[in-house]
């Protein structure tokens, strides 16, 4: 018999109207979704316009990338640190001057004259969109309790969906017609939206640091050291050397060999330091509760997909099918548009039973949208290929919320740490997905691809992606046997509490 009350919840503002039940829950919601879709639009603009402002600046693409790169580096690198600083001068200080950065810098951004001062605002950004990330987790953590963070955490879930639809399908009209300067321009009206729905969160006495908070210690060596152990980590995946794009040509083996050494050395030194510091900045002990380790690990892998597809997706239909790049963008914009709904769905049911099969189920979903494309997508017209996708961005958009609630449900101790490391995993997750990605790529292309037509290339690049896809499924898989395993175990202990009960309550 279905639940009717289940249907009733199905519904998008129903489900927001008993979320903001008062005016503390609903003002908390405009903000995260207003800053989410901030976050996100100033994270397309840097994508989109690198080619345009090449030209404009009268650059190499290369050059022009590490507007990109300055935002990735910053974002992935210092958001564990603003996670620790928020727990100490409070979570709402550093998120909402996290927005004022966000807006002011994407405002400067459009105003640049030159590739370095694109980089420098671009750097802003990163910082700005590291702040916001970093607290928005314990702010909700907070303010929601966590039989309603499932559904809660799908409200700025769903927002930046839309801001990936509009991106899609506004940006590259400024691009192609105006100018990426008013790509830009277009988060300074949301941010200004997102400081005014922010600035009450400012009042809220239950959000402000309370007495704990004086013995947060940051420290700022062992800050430093995990900020350039992770800037090294993320500079090792990119390809800011001289030659091809590739990790096994003699320039990219000059680049990123000692890349990779540096980073091992500086994570070595900086898990030593932290191993003897009484007061460590990093607790590994966190890593002890099992739950909420499982859940982390589900996650990483599940981001590490989540470059996959926006990343070989592309090269697929571009390099290995033929077509014309917004041909690529029509075959991801419909499974992008099922993330306007089915993450509250998911929320939902997350907070009802938090069923064992629906974590494992998405990241499995997402693992079979990589099989389709791999064994079936040179055999079927272009127009069938979001279909084919349609599993993995099912898959997707059933996980993201209830992962997102019970990585913060698994550790409520110390939701700063949680929210810091859930968001360093998701980016160091990034890169490692997009480093494997090219590099299975890189397996199937022959030195001498350059020199290739299009036609003679694209058999290359098919098997590329069969290479690539083959390693997304079987990290996917790993996620999903460990969330199916952590289900598991979750089920028992509610069938156990159950049985206690029950005599209790027929007594």
């Amino acid at each position: 018999m279905i639940d009717r009350n289940a249907f009733r919840s199905l519904n998008l503002i129903a489900s927001f109207r008993e979320l903001s039940s008062d005016d503390t829950r609903r003002r908390t919601l405009l903000s995260l979704a207003f800053t989410q879709l901030l976050v996100q639009l100033s994270t397309l603009p840097l994508a989109l316009s690198v080619p345009s402002m090449a030209e404009a600046f009268d650059i190499d693409v290369s050059q022009a990338a590490w507007i990109v790169i300055a935002r990735l580096l910053v974002l992935g690198a210092t958001v564990f640190f603003f996670a620790r600083l928020g727990s100490r001068l409070g979570q709402v200080r550093i998120y909402f001057l996290g927005v004022m950065i966000m807006t002011a810098a994407s405002a400067m951004a459009a105003t640049s004259t030159d590739v370095y001062q694109a980089v420098v605002w671009s750097g802003f950004v990163g910082i700005g969109a590291s702040m916001i990330t970093s607290n928005s987790n314990p702010i909700l953590a907070t303010v929601f309790n966590d039989k309603e963070r499932g559904r809660a955490y799908s409200i700025p879930i769903i927002s930046a969906r839309v801001g990936t639809l509009l991106g899609m399908a506004v940006f590259g009209v400024f691009l192609q017609f105006f100018s990426w300067r008013l790509v830009f321009l277009t988060s300074v009206p949301v941010g200004l939206l997102a400081l005014y729905m922010s600035r009450p969160l400012l009042t809220y006495d239950f959000l402000k640091p309370g007495p704990a908070a004086r013995n947060v210690i940051l420290g700022a060596p062992s800050a430093l050291l995990m900020i350039a152990a992770l800037s090294a980590f993320i500079l090792s995946g990119l390809h800011v050397h001289e030659g091809e794009e590739s990790f096994v040509s003699a320039e990219a083996l000059e680049y990123h060999l000692p890349m990779h050494a540096l980073f091992l050395a500086l994570a070595g030194v900086f898990i030593f330091v932290q191993l003897k510091s009484t007061q460590p900045f990093l607790n590994f002990g966190n890593f002890r509760k099992t739950q909420f380790s499982m859940a982390l690990f589900s996650d990483h892998t599940f981001h590490m997909s989540m470059m996959a597809v926006v990343t070989l997706v592309p090269i697929l239909v571009e390099n290995g099918l033929g077509y014309d790049p917004i041909v690529a963008s029509w075959v991801l914009i419909p499974g992008q548009g099922l993330g306007i709904f089915l993450p509250l769905i998911a929320g939902y049911y997350f907070d009802k039973s938090n069923p064992p099969w629906l974590r494992p189920a998405g990241l499995m979903a997402i693992a079979s949208g990589f099989v389709l494309l791999a064994l079936f997508s040179t055999h079927v017209p272009v127009w069938v290929l979001p279909i084919m996708l349609l599993p993995a961005f099912i898959g997707t958009h059933t996980f993201n919320a209830p992962s997102n609630a019970l990585i913060m449900n698994s550790l409520p101790e110390d939701r700063a740490f949680a929210s810091g490391i859930m968001e360093t995993s998701r980016q160091m997750g990034h890169t490692i997905g997009v480093t494997i990605g090219a590099t299975m790529l890189g397996l199937a292309l022959p030195a001498t691809i350059d020199l290739m037509t299009l036609g003679e290339a694209e058999p290359f690049y098919r098997t590329g992606f069969q290479y690539a896809s083959t390693a997304v499924i079987f990290t996917i898989s790993a996620g999903a046997l460990v969330a199916a395993y952590q289900g598991g175990l979750i089920g028992r202990k509610r069938k156990a509490v159950e049985k206690i009960e029950a005599p209790a309550s027929a007594d």
